[in-house]
């Protein structure tokens, strides 16, 4: 595909990376000679999420008296040759990626400074009624050019509104599919619908995870996908918050046990979780000055 035009006026450069449904490519608008990102998906897919996705951008983005920081505006969603298209902003490297050239551990600094602008990410989806549901390293991202300090979400493939315009919440239902991954909630193992609750515990898990290199349920040997679940069902639910904290500052324990009890419906508090890491960068005396972990080794 590369070198290839689509939508008329955008050419692929560069391939950014692949999933299960699709494909994203950099690309070259060869009117406005700016650079993009596009998403393909297969028009043919059994399980299609690239319109919906691009709907979610659009809501997300609807809101004129709130300007959004931190998610990417979309440009244009075409189908064309077979393909779902979405065009949208440029983003740069995911967390994922930056983890692993930081030889897979960040420092309490770099994580703190992202923990503040990644639960704001989700305190603002939330405020738009939208859950995540699928919350890990690599689907945050850092921008680019001036934007280069700051860190996006993307990937809202899996999303989904909880909560209608009329400000009636979903209802709690069990024995609904497994979506997710090593980040997941425990009560999302456990089949119960999700809300916004889950999205923070997920993210918990993707702060301890960059902190420590790892997660205790990771790496788990199973025959089947089924099994592996299973196996870490039992592990996150059989390891306590402290355990999983262990050698980390008292406030990720915090952090870990507030949303691990927060209710179906709840509200969460989420000035409570964002304080809790300020203070802790504040009691280090650290300078919020985004030198982050990657910025530093570039220089």
């Amino acid at each position: 595909m590369d070198g290839q035009i689509v939508a008329e006026s955008y050419q692929l450069t560069k391939k950014l990376g692949s999933g299960v449904h699709g494909e994203i490519w950099k690309a070259f608008n060869l009117k406005s000679k700016q650079e993009f990102a596009v998403k393909f998906e297969e028009a043919n897919s059994k399980h299609q999420h690239l319109y919906k996705e691009y709907c979610i951008y659009l809501w997300l983005h609807s809101d004129s008296e709130n300007p959004v920081q931190g998610i990417s505006n979309v440009v244009y969603y075409i189908v064309e040759a077979n393909k779902n298209i979405m065009i949208m902003d440029l983003f740069g490297p995911s967390l994922e990626d930056l983890f692993s050239k930081c030889n897979k551990k960040f420092s309490l600094k770099t994580v703190l400074m992202c923990a503040d602008q990644m639960v704001k990410r989700i305190e603002y989806i939330h405020s738009r009624r939208i859950i995540h549901r699928d919350i890990q390293p690599g689907n945050f991202t850092i921008g680019e050019g001036k934007n280069a300090h700051r860190i996006f979400i993307i990937d809202f493939g899996l999303a989904k509104k909880y909560m209608s315009s009329q400000g009636e919440h979903i209802q709690y239902r069990e024995e609904i599919g497994l979506i997710g991954s090593r980040y997941s909630s425990i009560n999302t193992h456990l089949r119960i619908e999700q809300s916004r609750r889950d999205d923070l515990e997920s993210l918990g898990y993707v702060f301890i995870s960059l902190l420590k290199g790892s997660l205790p349920w990771q790496g788990m040997k199973a025959h089947n996908i089924k099994e592996k679940y299973e196996k870490i069902k039992e592990k996150k639910i059989s390891t306590t918050t402290e355990e999983l904290c262990k050698g980390l500052p008292d406030e990720f324990v915090q952090y870990c046990n507030y949303c691990r009890e927060i209710k179906f419906e709840d509200k969460p508090n989420y000035s409570y979780l964002r304080n809790l890491f300020k203070n802790l960068f504040q009691s280090m005396n650290y300078e919020y000055d985004y030198a982050y972990d990657w910025t530093l080794l570039k220089e």
